[in-house]
Protein backbone atom coordinates (compact mmCIF):
# COMPACT_ATOMS: atom_id res chain seq x y z
CA UNK A 1 0.00 0.00 0.00
CA UNK A 2 2.67 2.12 0.85
CA UNK A 3 4.35 1.49 -2.79
CA UNK A 4 1.56 2.24 -3.87
CA UNK A 5 0.74 5.80 -2.92
CA UNK A 6 4.38 6.64 -3.58
CA UNK A 7 4.03 5.72 -6.99
CA UNK A 8 0.83 7.50 -7.23
CA UNK A 9 2.50 10.64 -5.79
CA UNK A 10 4.90 10.57 -8.01
CA UNK A 11 3.00 10.44 -11.13
CA UNK A 12 0.97 13.20 -10.02
CA UNK A 13 4.45 15.14 -9.33
CA UNK A 14 5.50 14.31 -12.93
CA UNK A 15 1.77 15.37 -14.40
CA UNK A 16 2.24 18.57 -12.61
CA UNK A 17 5.60 19.46 -14.09
CA UNK A 18 4.13 18.38 -17.50
CA UNK A 19 1.54 20.91 -17.22
CA UNK A 20 3.75 23.53 -16.23
CA UNK A 21 6.26 23.08 -19.07
CA UNK A 22 3.56 23.17 -21.27
CA UNK A 23 2.21 26.60 -19.87
CA UNK A 24 5.87 27.98 -20.12
CA UNK A 25 6.07 27.06 -23.25
CA UNK A 26 2.85 29.09 -24.44
CA UNK A 27 3.47 31.37 -22.40
CA UNK A 28 6.96 32.09 -23.99
CA UNK A 29 5.09 31.70 -27.35
CA UNK A 30 2.30 34.25 -26.86
CA UNK A 31 5.23 36.84 -25.75
CA UNK A 32 7.46 35.93 -28.85
CA UNK A 33 4.24 36.89 -31.07
CA UNK A 34 3.48 40.11 -29.19
CA UNK A 35 6.91 41.10 -29.51
CA UNK A 36 7.10 40.16 -33.55
CA UNK A 37 5.85 43.26 -36.00
CA UNK A 38 3.01 42.63 -38.03
CA UNK A 39 3.58 42.18 -41.50
CA UNK A 40 1.77 45.23 -43.16
CA UNK A 41 -1.20 43.78 -45.72
CA UNK A 42 -0.50 44.83 -49.27
CA UNK A 43 -3.53 46.10 -50.88
CA UNK A 44 -3.18 45.34 -54.71
CA UNK A 45 -6.63 46.31 -55.93
CA UNK A 46 -5.86 50.51 -56.63
CA UNK A 47 -9.47 52.25 -57.54
CA UNK A 48 -9.47 52.24 -61.45
CA UNK A 49 -8.65 55.94 -62.96
CA UNK A 50 -11.08 57.85 -64.15
CA UNK A 51 -9.87 57.44 -68.01
CA UNK A 52 -9.58 54.21 -67.47
CA UNK A 53 -13.35 53.55 -66.49
CA UNK A 54 -14.34 55.95 -69.73
CA UNK A 55 -12.20 53.47 -71.80
CA UNK A 56 -13.77 50.20 -70.28
CA UNK A 57 -17.52 52.01 -70.79
CA UNK A 58 -16.65 52.70 -74.61
CA UNK A 59 -15.13 49.30 -75.32
CA UNK A 60 -18.43 47.42 -73.80
CA UNK A 61 -18.45 43.92 -73.96
CA UNK A 62 -14.52 42.40 -73.53
CA UNK A 63 -15.70 39.13 -74.99
CA UNK A 64 -16.78 40.48 -78.13
CA UNK A 65 -13.98 39.97 -80.77
CA UNK A 66 -13.25 42.02 -83.16
CA UNK A 67 -11.65 42.07 -86.78
CA UNK A 68 -7.87 43.17 -86.76
CA UNK A 69 -9.26 46.66 -88.45
CA UNK A 70 -11.96 47.09 -85.90
CA UNK A 71 -9.94 45.91 -82.81
CA UNK A 72 -7.02 49.13 -83.86
CA UNK A 73 -9.76 51.52 -84.33
CA UNK A 74 -11.50 50.50 -80.98
CA UNK A 75 -7.87 50.42 -79.06
CA UNK A 76 -7.10 54.36 -80.65
CA UNK A 77 -11.05 54.95 -79.83
CA UNK A 78 -10.08 54.86 -75.87
CA UNK A 79 -8.51 58.40 -74.06
CA UNK A 80 -5.17 58.47 -75.05
CA UNK A 81 -2.46 58.83 -71.96
CA UNK A 82 0.41 61.77 -71.88
CA UNK A 83 3.21 59.52 -73.96
CA UNK A 84 3.26 58.07 -77.45
CA UNK A 85 1.72 54.73 -75.92
CA UNK A 86 3.02 51.25 -77.46
CA UNK A 87 0.96 48.62 -79.12
CA UNK A 88 1.01 45.27 -77.95
CA UNK A 89 -0.38 42.09 -78.84
CA UNK A 90 -1.56 39.07 -76.48
CA UNK A 91 -1.58 35.97 -77.47
CA UNK A 92 -2.88 32.44 -76.16
CA UNK A 93 -1.11 29.84 -77.48
CA UNK A 94 -2.63 25.80 -77.73
CA UNK A 95 1.32 24.47 -76.92
CA UNK A 96 3.10 22.92 -73.64
CA UNK A 97 6.54 25.45 -73.30
CA UNK A 98 7.93 22.59 -71.05
CA UNK A 99 7.90 20.51 -74.11
CA UNK A 100 11.08 20.41 -76.06
CA UNK A 101 9.02 20.46 -79.49
CA UNK A 102 6.56 23.15 -78.71
CA UNK A 103 8.93 25.51 -77.86
CA UNK A 104 7.89 28.81 -79.45
CA UNK A 105 10.77 31.48 -79.71
CA UNK A 106 12.26 33.33 -82.54
CA UNK A 107 12.69 37.23 -83.58
CA UNK A 108 10.91 39.43 -86.27
CA UNK A 109 11.35 42.22 -88.15
CA UNK A 110 7.93 44.40 -88.60
CA UNK A 111 7.86 45.59 -92.43
CA UNK A 112 7.30 49.14 -90.39
CA UNK A 113 8.93 48.66 -87.67
CA UNK A 114 8.04 49.63 -83.92
CA UNK A 115 8.79 52.40 -83.44
CA UNK A 116 11.57 52.48 -81.18
CA UNK A 117 15.31 52.35 -81.70
CA UNK A 118 17.37 49.48 -79.43
CA UNK A 119 20.81 49.74 -77.73
CA UNK A 120 22.47 46.80 -79.37
CA UNK A 121 26.19 45.49 -77.96
CA UNK A 122 28.38 43.30 -79.69
CA UNK A 123 31.08 40.65 -78.86
CA UNK A 124 33.35 40.40 -82.43
CA UNK A 125 36.69 40.69 -83.39
CA UNK A 126 38.78 41.64 -85.80
CA UNK A 127 36.54 42.88 -88.84
CA UNK A 128 33.73 41.47 -87.38
CA UNK A 129 33.81 44.03 -84.89
CA UNK A 130 34.18 47.10 -87.42
CA UNK A 131 31.20 45.95 -89.09
CA UNK A 132 29.22 46.20 -85.83
CA UNK A 133 30.60 49.29 -84.88
CA UNK A 134 29.71 50.51 -88.64
CA UNK A 135 26.20 49.08 -88.18
CA UNK A 136 25.75 51.11 -84.48
CA UNK A 137 26.55 48.97 -81.95
CA UNK A 138 26.38 50.85 -78.38
CA UNK A 139 29.55 48.85 -77.82
CA UNK A 140 31.50 45.65 -79.11
CA UNK A 141 34.66 43.97 -77.49
CA UNK A 142 35.43 40.55 -75.67
CA UNK A 143 37.32 40.19 -72.56
CA UNK A 144 36.75 43.75 -71.60
CA UNK A 145 33.17 44.01 -71.92
CA UNK A 146 32.55 40.83 -70.31
CA UNK A 147 34.33 42.30 -67.51
CA UNK A 148 32.13 45.71 -67.68
CA UNK A 149 29.08 43.50 -67.48
CA UNK A 150 30.39 41.76 -64.85
CA UNK A 151 30.76 45.23 -62.96
CA UNK A 152 26.98 45.74 -63.11
CA UNK A 153 26.88 47.38 -66.52
CA UNK A 154 23.51 47.06 -68.00
CA UNK A 155 22.89 50.08 -70.53
CA UNK A 156 21.91 47.91 -73.25
CA UNK A 157 18.76 45.88 -74.65
CA UNK A 158 20.48 43.39 -77.36
CA UNK A 159 23.29 41.27 -76.91
CA UNK A 160 24.56 39.83 -80.43
CA UNK A 161 27.67 37.62 -80.88
CA UNK A 162 29.64 35.94 -83.13
CA UNK A 163 29.88 31.83 -82.84
CA UNK A 164 33.98 32.27 -81.80
CA UNK A 165 32.97 34.44 -79.04
CA UNK A 166 30.16 32.10 -77.31
CA UNK A 167 33.46 31.27 -75.32
CA UNK A 168 33.52 34.23 -73.73
CA UNK A 169 29.88 35.64 -73.50
CA UNK A 170 29.10 31.88 -72.09
CA UNK A 171 30.64 33.15 -68.49
CA UNK A 172 28.10 35.65 -68.68
CA UNK A 173 24.92 33.07 -68.32
CA UNK A 174 23.96 33.32 -64.67
CA UNK A 175 24.39 37.29 -65.20
CA UNK A 176 22.31 37.74 -68.64
CA UNK A 177 20.06 34.39 -68.46
CA UNK A 178 17.59 35.85 -65.69
CA UNK A 179 17.36 39.07 -67.76
CA UNK A 180 16.60 37.12 -70.92
CA UNK A 181 19.74 38.77 -72.74
CA UNK A 182 21.90 35.85 -73.51
CA UNK A 183 22.29 35.60 -77.26
CA UNK A 184 20.41 32.68 -79.05
CA UNK A 185 21.11 31.43 -82.65
CA UNK A 186 17.47 30.51 -83.07
CA UNK A 187 16.85 34.30 -81.94
CA UNK A 188 19.78 35.22 -84.79
CA UNK A 189 22.03 37.00 -82.09
CA UNK A 190 24.19 34.47 -82.58
CA UNK A 191 25.64 34.56 -86.27
CA UNK A 192 29.13 35.26 -88.01
CA UNK A 193 27.07 38.26 -90.02
CA UNK A 194 27.01 39.99 -86.76
CA UNK A 195 27.27 43.53 -88.61
CA UNK A 196 23.76 42.99 -90.54
CA UNK A 197 22.47 41.60 -86.80
CA UNK A 198 23.37 44.73 -85.03
CA UNK A 199 21.72 46.68 -87.84
CA UNK A 200 18.76 44.92 -87.55
CA UNK A 201 18.11 44.65 -83.97
CA UNK A 202 18.81 48.27 -83.88
CA UNK A 203 16.22 49.33 -86.32
CA UNK A 204 13.48 47.46 -84.62
CA UNK A 205 13.46 43.41 -84.89
CA UNK A 206 11.99 42.01 -81.76
CA UNK A 207 12.63 39.22 -80.06
CA UNK A 208 9.49 37.19 -78.80
CA UNK A 209 9.40 33.60 -76.59
CA UNK A 210 6.55 31.92 -75.23
CA UNK A 211 6.24 32.59 -71.51
CA UNK A 212 5.70 30.42 -68.47
CA UNK A 213 1.54 30.43 -68.62
CA UNK A 214 1.62 29.28 -72.36
CA UNK A 215 1.32 33.15 -73.52
CA UNK A 216 2.67 35.49 -76.22
CA UNK A 217 3.65 39.46 -75.80
CA UNK A 218 5.05 41.71 -78.59
CA UNK A 219 4.89 45.32 -79.26
CA UNK A 220 3.75 45.38 -83.12
CA UNK A 221 4.11 49.50 -83.09
CA UNK A 222 3.16 53.10 -81.75
CA UNK A 223 -0.39 54.58 -80.91
CA UNK A 224 1.08 57.35 -83.78
CA UNK A 225 1.10 54.91 -86.17
CA UNK A 226 -1.50 55.08 -88.92
CA UNK A 227 -4.20 52.16 -88.97
CA UNK A 228 -3.13 50.69 -92.35
CA UNK A 229 0.92 50.12 -90.80
CA UNK A 230 -0.69 49.05 -87.30
CA UNK A 231 -2.67 45.97 -89.63
CA UNK A 232 0.45 45.20 -91.94
CA UNK A 233 2.49 45.04 -88.70
CA UNK A 234 0.40 42.71 -87.24
CA UNK A 235 -1.06 40.56 -89.64
CA UNK A 236 2.66 40.24 -90.86
CA UNK A 237 3.69 38.69 -87.51
CA UNK A 238 1.02 36.71 -87.03
CA UNK A 239 1.64 35.01 -90.37
CA UNK A 240 5.11 34.50 -89.47
CA UNK A 241 4.28 32.72 -86.11
CA UNK A 242 1.08 30.26 -87.98
CA UNK A 243 4.09 29.40 -90.28
CA UNK A 244 6.12 28.71 -87.91
CA UNK A 245 4.56 26.97 -85.94
CA UNK A 246 6.61 23.79 -83.59
CA UNK A 247 6.15 20.20 -84.90
CA UNK A 248 5.03 19.27 -81.52
CA UNK A 249 1.90 21.50 -81.45
CA UNK A 250 -1.59 19.78 -81.81
CA UNK A 251 -4.60 21.16 -82.65
CA UNK A 252 -5.49 25.01 -82.83
CA UNK A 253 -2.50 26.69 -82.74
CA UNK A 254 -3.37 30.17 -81.84
CA UNK A 255 -6.32 30.35 -79.41
CA UNK A 256 -6.78 33.01 -78.88
CA UNK A 257 -5.63 37.40 -78.86
CA UNK A 258 -6.46 40.60 -77.90
CA UNK A 259 -4.42 44.08 -78.38
CA UNK A 260 -4.55 46.61 -76.44
CA UNK A 261 -2.19 50.23 -75.86
CA UNK A 262 0.51 50.66 -72.82
CA UNK A 263 -2.54 53.00 -70.88
CA UNK A 264 -5.26 50.92 -72.86
CA UNK A 265 -8.03 47.98 -72.27
CA UNK A 266 -7.72 45.41 -74.29
CA UNK A 267 -10.12 43.97 -76.94
CA UNK A 268 -10.36 40.97 -78.51
CA UNK A 269 -9.96 40.29 -81.78
CA UNK A 270 -10.84 37.59 -84.21
CA UNK A 271 -8.15 35.04 -85.11
CA UNK A 272 -10.30 32.83 -87.23
CA UNK A 273 -9.05 33.76 -90.75
CA UNK A 274 -5.48 31.87 -89.25
CA UNK A 275 -7.34 28.41 -89.16
CA UNK A 276 -9.01 28.78 -91.90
Amino acid sequence: MVEDEQARQEAMERAAKARSMEEALEAAKADSDEKKPKKKKFNRRFPASKRHKNNLKARGDRRQRHSITDGIKQVKAGKAAKFDESMELHLKLGVDGKKADQQVRGTFAFPHGVGKSKRVIAFAEGPMADAAREAGAVEVGGDDLKAKIEGGWFEFDVVVAHPAMMRVVGQLGRVLGPKKLMPNPKEGSVTPHVGKAVAEFKGGKSKYRLDDTGNLHIVFGKRSFDDAKLQENLEAFLSHLQANKPTGAKGTFIESGSITSTMGVGVAIDLGFLNS
